[in-house]
């Protein structure tokens, strides 16, 4: 009766960090190019207590064995790259990928960052920055006094200057890729880092290698289902209250024992 108090909760805290990766997904239902995360179990290791096909006697094998689990575990958290929706906007900066691929953001440390999120600006020199004022890289300065700015489905970038006829190309913006995007460390902020299961990125022109096209005025929104979480929210606190309910009918079957020993 004590092991299945261990078993159900282990049960309990795997349900709960479900229900976590769940709430994340939800409150990020609107956040620029979010994407869910997935959280993966396994079962814990079994206390054998007759190794199946064991002899039982001189003529006869046991067909299964006596094999009892001790619980599941959290073995890890998934990002799940499809693409969202893209819509249309009326910024002149703002990007979506269609299909793979990443923007590539210079951190303050010097290291580089990846994201979904086109969300761009200027700052005040002239940058394309993101949200949080880190700059897009390549990095690419669009003039003063530019009337019109232009950016291809391969990232070829041309602004229209006051004054002058000929549009003046300012740089390209490259995409990059992953062998194992699910490895890629969250850090926050729509960025993410490289890591030893990502892999390292391959940098590439947008529409080539497998990478997806630049759409401009358009933003690519986050990939999270509100249908699919609530469902699946439900199973979850059905699955936490069983394992509850487990809880409880040991305490009660522990109580008996107690009191009638």
């Amino acid at each position: 009766m004590q092991a299945s108090l261990l078993v159900s909760k282990t049960g309990l805290a795997a349900q709960d960090a479900k229900m976590t990766a769940i709430s994340n997904n939800l409150a990020n239902v609107s956040t620029t190019g979010f994407k869910k995360d997935r959280v993966a179990f396994q079962d814990l290791f079994y206390q054998i207590q007759t190794q199946p096909g064991a002899q039982v006697d001189q003529q006869n094998q046991s067909p299964s064995g006596l094999q009892l689990g001790t619980g599941v575990r959290v073995v890890g958290t998934q990002k799940v790259f499809t693409t969202g929706d893209i819509s249309t906007t009326s910024n002149q900066l703002d990007l979506a990928i269609s299909g793979q691929g990443f923007f590539q953001i210079a951190l303050p440390s010097g290291e580089t960052a990846y994201t979904r999120d086109g969300e761009f600006q200027l700052n005040s020199e002239g940058n394309i920055v993101n949200s949080a004022g880190l700059p897009l890289q390549p990095e690419i300065t669009v003039p003063a006094n530019t009337t019109a700015v232009t950016i291809g489905t391969d990232g070829t970038i041309s602004a229209t200057v006051s004054g002058q006829t000929d549009a003046q190309e300012l740089g390209q913006i490259t995409l990059v890729s992953f062998i194992n995007p699910t490895g890629l460390e969250s850090v926050g902020g729509n960025l993410y880092k490289a890591s030893t299961a990502s892999g390292d990125p391959v940098e590439g022109t947008a529409g080539e290698d497998a990478l997806g096209s630049i759409k401009q005025y358009a933003l690519e929104s986050s990939n999270v289902s509100v249908v699919e979480e609530m469902v699946d929210m439900i199973s979850t606190q059905r699955a936490y209250e069983m394992n509850a309910k487990v809880v409880s009918a040991s305490d009660e079957m522990l109580q008996y024992a107690t009191q009638n020993m």
